[in-house]
């Protein structure tokens, strides 16, 4: 089964389909294997016929969608004849006529299925498939989000193992990809939802920076206080970012990046780009 943070991004997904849309109710949920989806958010639900309910691909008009790996819709559900009937007892539970059902896909996957629907039989209109569209492309982002987080913390927590003095060649490489992890992590962490693991997120970055060969000693540590962001921003420049790509990456405008630069540099006490980046990793602000 997805872990339940997941169900995080398809509410907040949900709840914008309605608000964009018009639409009463908004439901889906994500797969728990390559051909089922289970049914875990309810939005605007009468009755809970449909939540927990397993859609297997092909099936119905959320497995079709899941199938074809594209968005689905009939005018009224009881009496289509273009999908199968294998969950007509819950929706008529809830009552739902007009249905659209799109798919959630990450990397050419389908992750999940997501849905909006009326309690009449009206011809959906293209403001609805639309909004439904976007929505599920708010939980791909998400997701997409996620897994890339995924991915850098395992590629850290190996690399950051041999440290950066372990053998010279091949380790100083791998220390170099350590550096660069942590400065696409830290410009992830903003727009990761969960807390926990935006937190998990945060602690591998001051681990990855604790363990630099320069490390700061106590005293230095408390000399300098760097924001966040400012954190951020140092960290890309580190990585040879100018100004503008480090707004592309972070999200800012790049009069906000030359904002916190100054201010680092300031806290620093560094008068250049390179001397920041230098004072930065002796204080243990960046590995």
């Amino acid at each position: 089964m997805p872990e339940p943070v997941d169900a995080v991004e398809m509410r907040t997904a949900l709840a914008g389909l309605r608000r964009t849309s018009g639409l009463p109710v908004a439901f889906g949920g994500l797969l728990s294997d390559a051909r089922h989806a289970r049914i875990g958010e309810l939005d605007g639900a009468r009755t809970g016929a449909l939540r927990g309910l397993v859609i297997s691909a092909g099936s119905g008009l959320g497995g079709k969608a899941i199938a074809l790996a594209r968005p689905c819709a009939v005018t009224d559900y009881p009496t289509s004849r273009h999908i199968s009937h294998e969950y007509d007892t819950a929706v008529a539970a809830e009552g739902l006529r007009s249905v659209v059902a799109v798919p959630v896909v990450v990397r050419r996957t389908v992750r999940g299925v997501l849905y909006g629907a009326l309690r009449t039989p009206v011809s959906l209109g293209d403001r609805t498939f639309d909004a439904a569209v976007a929505a599920a492309r708010d939980v791909e982002q998400a997701l997409a989000v996620r897994d890339e987080v995924r991915e850098l913390l395992a590629l850290t927590r190996e690399q950051a193992a041999a440290g950066p003095g372990a053998a010279p060649g091949a380790a100083s490489g791998a220390w170099e990809d350590v550096r660069e992890a942590h400065r696409e992590l830290r410009a992830l962490a903003p727009r990761v939802a969960d807390p926990a693991l935006r937190d998990e997120l945060l602690a591998v970055c001051g681990r990855l920076a604790s363990a630099s060969g320069a490390r700061a000693t106590p005293a230095a540590a408390m000399e300098v206080r760097l924001a966040p962001r400012e954190v951020d921003v140092v960290a890309c420049v580190a990585a040879g970012a100018t100004n503008a790509a480090a707004a592309r990456q972070l999200g800012l405008r790049p009069e906000t990046v030359k904002g916190y630069l100054r201010s680092a540099m300031r806290k620093l006490g560094a008068h250049t780009r390179l001397e920041a980046v230098v004072a930065a990793r002796r204080a243990g602000l960046l590995p």
